[in-house]
């Protein structure tokens, strides 16, 4: 099965399909409270289109350690990992997102060097293991952000944000393009990807 090919709900009727079945069901439930209780944002499945733009723009090598905030399904890091041989780490508050990628990281054969767990964005140590960081968020919680990843990211660090610019960050690039698909997800086909650098402290 191709990375590409996983998603919560499987055309098949086996156990592990009714697994994920039910897994993809808890997690659409999961996102819906936790977008009505304003945290950061529901579970949107980056594109994959989308997902293979914004590992070029960020120029993932084998020495790479990824950490995609909101990580929902996986895709991102365990995508780097197949393609690029990096290793990674995704963090999401709802735990069924967590198992569910974790499952599709075993599927995938990748799970030697990925890792998913739960965290608050807000309070997590872990951020500081990157070289590269990846988030796709409401752009609410996108500026309050900010300082955390300037606090924890390592100078030379390169974060990529999907759609929302840093506030008071310079990027480095800026890739933009129209995507159809985008246009039932955000309501607008329109694709902004920012590079940026963490600067020296």
């Amino acid at each position: 099965m191709s990375v590409r090919d996983f998603s919560p709900v499987s055309p098949t009727f086996s156990m592990p399909s009714l697994l994920a079945r039910l897994v993809g069901i808890l997690a659409l439930f999961a996102s819906a409270a936790c977008f009505a209780q304003g945290t950061a944002g529901p579970y949107v499945p980056t594109p994959w289109p989308i997902v293979d733009e914004l590992l070029k723009l960020g120029s993932i090598k084998k020495t790479d350690y990824l950490i995609d905030i909101g990580s929902g399904d996986g895709r991102l890091v365990i995508e780097a990992a197949k393609r690029y041989g990096a290793s990674g780490l995704g963090i999401d508050i709802q735990a069924p997102l967590v198992e569910l990628a974790t499952a599709n990281a075993a599927k995938e054969g990748v799970s030697d060097r990925v890792e998913f767990v739960v965290d608050d964005i807000f309070q997590t140590g872990l951020l500081s293991r990157a070289t590269i960081v990846t988030v796709y968020l409401l752009p609410s919680i996108m500026g309050k952000l900010v300082p955390k990843l300037l606090k924890d990211l390592k100078p030379g660090t390169r974060i990529v944000s999907h759609d929302y610019a840093l506030e008071g960050m310079k990027y480095d690039k800026v890739l933009t393009f129209d995507f159809q698909e985008k246009l039932d997800i955000s309501g607008t086909t329109r694709t902004v990807l920012y590079l940026y650098t963490v600067p020296g402290k």
